[in-house]
């Protein structure tokens, strides 16, 4: 079985090769997101602790967590589930899936260091890798270079260099547009979006009032007609009446 072992906190993985069954056999029926110790493998390991995250069997078929068992099953997905991406909207599949529990029919079990032992591992715990990308939200960054909401988060944003091309003098970098970032721009439009709420709902209001004067002048005027034709209706009854007798 191969061991796909990966460090956070430098951003390093190594993929080792165990096939001593002594050694594995301190990672079988344990779920995904259990936390094992690793001095099985050797002293080199001593007090290091892995987090299973995940595996493939040896046809490919990948572990999900909440499966219970620890054979391979079919369960019908859909959106939001992992181990699936539906292609069209509302799409529904059965797809086979390895439960979350670590047998010896595992290809490639994935386990996370949550805690670092006394030694270091070549390739793992002693190089670094230097993140790529870097966080593109002003508040993450702020969070990250713990920045106060005076400071300018455009001077902090991650930049990456661009391979240069051949003949090219300056070197050029990549950065990300920063998302959620509040300017003197993005305080002008939400002052005028709010001056132009505050104008329609004066509108609204001003409508409002002149259609409710039209509606009782209309309605005064209704009144009275019916009146008059009421009036009317009388003197012609009073008038028949009159020259009946």
């Amino acid at each position: 079985m191969k061991l796909n072992i990966s460090y956070p906190a430098t951003g390093c993985q190594k993929l080792i090769e165990v096939d001593d069954e002594h050694k594995l056999r301190a990672f079988y029926d344990k779920r995904m997101a259990q936390e094992v110790s690793a001095e099985s493998l050797g002293e080199e390991w001593k007090g290091y602790v892995f987090r299973v995250s995940g595996g493939n069997d040896k046809q490919g078929f990948p572990m999900k967590q909440g499966v219970l068992v620890h054979t391979r099953v079919r369960l019908l997905m859909g959106k939001g589930h992992s181990c699936y991406r539906p292609r069209r909207k509302g799409e529904r599949k059965r797809k086979s899936v390895r439960g979350c529990v670590v047998d010896q029919n595992l290809a490639v079990l994935s386990l996370v260091i949550v805690k670092k032992g006394d030694n270091d591992i070549p390739g793992l715990t002693d190089t670094t890798v230097p993140r790529r990308l870097g966080p593109k939200r002003a508040g993450k960054i702020r969070k990250l270079f713990n920045l106060s909401k005076e400071d300018d988060v455009r001077q902090y944003v991650v930049r990456r260099p661009v391979p240069q091309k051949e003949g090219q003098k300056h070197q050029k970098f990549k950065s990300p547009k920063i998302q959620r970032l509040v300017t003197p721009v993005r305080i002008q439009r939400k002052r005028h979006l709010k001056a132009a709420k505050k104008k329609r709902a004066e509108a609204r209001r001003e409508s409002a009032a002149e259609y409710a004067k039209l509606l009782a002048k209309r309605m005064k005027e209704k009144r009275e007609a019916a009146l008059r034709r009421k009036r009317s209706s009388a003197s012609i009854r009073e008038s028949r009446a009159s020259s009946s007798k």
